[in-house]
């Protein structure tokens, strides 16, 4: 997962085509309508902590219509749920104020697999052939 520091989004940033999603949106309306369509990044709010609607709407993007870009969290992102979003489908996160980011990475060195499956690896470590997923994450 890429990690941005609160005021450092990179001005590379601004040349892809980015849509943002309300917490409150249907994402069958909008994938009905085509607007997912030629889309990059698909920005995702937390307004606050205690607001986890964005990590659904990551895991329905990710699995029901299948979107392949950047999935970015905004808004009230805090360290320690940065490796339940990578698991969710998130891709790239902007930290909430304040927020060491060197301290963000360090979080991923904490796990070094999981047992579940999750929005990008669904099926579980046991069901998994550890040969050809070994070369599916390398490419």
């Amino acid at each position: 997962m890429k990690i941005i520091a609160a005021n450092a989004v990179p001005a590379s940033d601004a040349d892809l085509k980015t849509l943002q999603i309300a917490n409150d949106a249907e994402l069958s309306e909008i994938a009905a309508s085509g607007a997912l369509q030629g889309v990059e990044r698909i920005e995702l709010s937390f307004p606050k902590f205690t607001d986890g609607r964005a990590f659904s709407q990551a895991v329905l993007l990710r699995r029901r219509y299948g979107f392949t870009g950047d999935i970015r969290a905004t808004g009230d992102v805090l360290i320690d749920q940065l490796v339940q979003m990578a698991r969710s489908g998130f891709t790239s996160a902007v930290l909430a104020e304040g927020v060491n980011a060197e301290a963000a990475e360090r979080q991923f060195a904490r796990y070094h697999g999981f047992y579940q499956g999750d929005a990008l690896q669904p099926r579980p470590l046991f069901a998994r052939d550890t040969a050809s997923d070994t070369a599916r994450e390398a490419a």
